[in-house]
């Protein structure tokens, strides 16, 4: 059992999970950024690695992500960050990042430093469904490794039920055919697509991202899935206000 397994076992409903990117807004802030949603109460932190040629990022995360690069971030550096905050830290962490990251890096080592560092679950967005079938979910067995995957409102229903059959976390549901960034109310069509899956009767968690903002967006959210992302209203306020004032982002989120 993986640990985002173990949460879903401690609790069913409304999780708040926290995008950030790594090294942003500064190359050592990605300990502190933890620990500090750690206290503020999250239920599971996704570690975004900063990547140049992003697929699913708007422009507020690339943004980060480009100051994260600046500042000399790499992955060398966020394993050791991550691995001096591995015996403190109790929130379970999700890493994403990109297909090509883990190519250059190498694949078994990638997956090793992840496992070293605590973590077992993934998000790859750009990772084909074949590819995975046919290699990386041989390669993420042998790690202990549990692989996340996205659907949209264009994902078909056969797929959808192929990802379902796969997962063992939960299933990403990106919460519009678009990139990250917070875009207001969700939408009469978006509450159509979450009541569909929400219908399939899928046996996956769900987890609601991409769009959500706030305590408004989260509620909405959470009434057709287990939880939801916040990540770009959370990078734009990191980055305004600094890690001081995490809490008081949360707190109302929460309320």
């Amino acid at each position: 059992m993986n640990s985002i397994q173990k949460l879903f076992q401690q609790k069913n409903k409304n999780l708040l999970s926290i995008y950030f990117t790594c090294g942003y807004p500064e190359l050592n802030d990605t300990t502190s950024v933890i620990s500090t949603l750690e206290k503020s109460g999250v239920d599971f932190i996704e570690v975004g690695l900063p990547y140049s040629d992003p697929l699913a990022d708007g422009p507020t995360i690339q943004d980060s992500s480009q100051k994260a690069l600046q500042n000399g971030i790499n992955l060398d550096i966020v394993f050791e960050q991550l691995m001096s905050i591995k015996s403190s830290n109790k929130t379970p962490l999700v890493l994403m990042g990109y297909l090509n990251q883990m190519l250059k890096y190498g694949e078994d080592k990638f997956c090793q430093k992840v496992i070293d560092c605590g973590i077992d679950t993934v998000i790859i967005p750009d990772l084909p469904m074949v590819e995975f079938e046919n290699h990386y979910q041989q390669l993420f067995d042998k790690y202990g490794i549990t692989n996340v995957f996205l659907i949209t409102p264009h994902t078909s229903e056969d797929r959808i039920r192929k990802i379902d059959s796969y997962t063992k976390a939960f299933i990403y549901v990106v919460a519009s055919a678009s990139i990250t960034g917070a875009k207001g109310e969700i939408s009469n069509q978006q509450i159509a697509y979450f009541e569909r899956i929400k219908g399939m009767n899928l046996q996956s968690k769900l987890i609601v991202g991409f769009g959500i903002s706030d305590k408004q967006t989260f509620n909405t959210a959470c009434s057709y899935a287990n939880g939801a992302i916040i990540g770009s209203a959370f990078i734009k306020n990191l980055g305004k206000k600094g890690i001081d004032k995490i809490d008081d982002f949360i707190k109302p989120i929460l309320s």
